[in-house]
């Protein structure tokens, strides 16, 4: 690939909204400069302002080497009649059309085998030259989906040319459906100066548990409340923060006043990235007892952070926690046992202060966005 080569980018979403995809995307591109990158992604009618309004998302906009391109918008006849299901077409036309006035690319980049793949999928049709490239990172138990979601992803992986997976587990899961397919595992990164540029940690007279997750069934938090219902019986102290929202938030606020654990849970709310590591530095430890994982980028800003941290041997997980050594296992959806290791790692500060120096040394060792970046640099010219 040579120093002027351009690549598309598809994603379902894109900044101002914030998710693993996203920031993943920003990161790679910022450290590949001498790449022109164009992005096409679906336009939200309003983005939040720190201010409480809103404002409009632009159709177009520049961020360093990337060209964004937004289709669609909230309000518009066409999203109202066609679902999203239908996003992969009006990726496909405006990629046709920037193809026509611009010329080929050298590489179709979808992030998510989802919609935005669709769009390359069908791109890939009328432009067989073109690599096609899929990086994996969903979160859900990718064969419990609906046939219809495992059809359209075994025709997707028949046209796509190379495919990375954040996870083992995720890259396991794409040989099931096409052995032959070239893959990498290519993990998340963590913006290490972010989370260890930190002065001192905010001293806490009190033993803090926080889990930074969205309030999905996924992710286990009522299995935690209902752990830290028993930890407070060992230590009285115990104080749980819940970083993150999402459609549970009001059935898991009403468990914790049924289990009268209000003066031992607060409810934070959904916080931006920028904030998260002032959050992490007030913690003793980091709790996720998930059901499914693609990776749990979160547990590695927790571990850059200086935390310890407990969790399920699912997913792509024990890529990075191997027990005793980065971190604690618990079983899944046994809040008895996640009890027990939360009070083991708050009790044992010996255990705690080992698996923080293996913690941050493997972070830093495997999941450097320069190291990254680097790793999609390499793909990007050998395909």
């Amino acid at each position: 690939m040579t120093q002027k080569s351009r690549v598309l980018i598809l994603t379902t979403a894109y900044l101002p909204q914030v998710g693993g995809s996203e920031l993943a995307i920003k990161n790679i591109t910022d450290r590949l400069p001498g790449i022109y990158f164009d992005l096409i992604t679906s336009r939200p009618p309003s983005a939040p302002t720190g201010g409480g309004g809103s404002k409009n998302i632009p159709a177009f906009e520049q961020m360093g080497n990337v060209n964004i391109y937004r289709v669609g918008n909230s309000f518009s006849l066409l999203n109202f009649l066609l679902p999203k299901n239908f996003f992969p077409i009006a990726i496909f036309l405006k990629a046709h059309q920037l193809m026509r006035k611009y010329g080929q690319y050298n590489i179709i980049h979808a992030f998510q085998a989802s919609q935005a793949a669709g769009g390359g999928w069908l791109l890939k049709w009328i432009y067989p030259k073109t690599s096609l490239i899929v990086t994996i990172q969903e979160g859900k138990v990718l064969n419990k989906q609906s046939w219809l979601m495992r059809f359209f992803r075994y025709l997707i992986f028949r046209k796509t040319d190379s495919v990375t997976a954040i996870s083992n587990y995720l890259a396991q899961y794409v040989k099931s459906q096409n052995p032959k397919i070239p893959i990498s595992v290519i993990p998340n990164g963590v913006d290490l100066e972010k989370f260890t540029n930190h002065e001192s940690r905010i001293m806490n007279h009190k033993k803090v548990i926080i889990t930074v997750s969205r309030l999905v069934k996924k992710n286990g938090i009522g299995d935690l409340i209902e752990a830290v219902a028993m930890v407070i019986r060992e230590i009285p102290d115990a104080k749980l923060m819940i970083v993150g929202d999402g459609p549970l938030e009001k059935n898991l606020k009403l468990k914790v006043k049924n289990l009268k654990l209000e003066n031992h849970i607060e409810f934070l709310g959904d916080i931006s990235n920028d904030l998260l590591p002032k959050y992490l530095f007030m913690a003793d430890i980091f709790v996720r007892p998930s059901l499914s994982e693609g990776l749990g980028t979160a547990f590695l800003e927790a571990m850059a952070a200086g935390l310890p941290i407990v969790g399920t041997a699912v997913g792509g997980i024990p890529d990075f926690l191997k027990n005793g050594q980065t971190g604690l296992f618990c079983k899944v959806s046994d809040p008895k046992d996640l009890a027990e290791k939360i009070i083991l790692l708050l009790s044992d500060k010996q255990l705690r202060e080992k698996i923080i120096n293996n913690g941050r040394a493997l972070v830093a060792e495997k999941y450097n966005w320069n190291i990254i970046a680097n790793e999609f640099a390499k793909i990007y010219e050998r395909i």
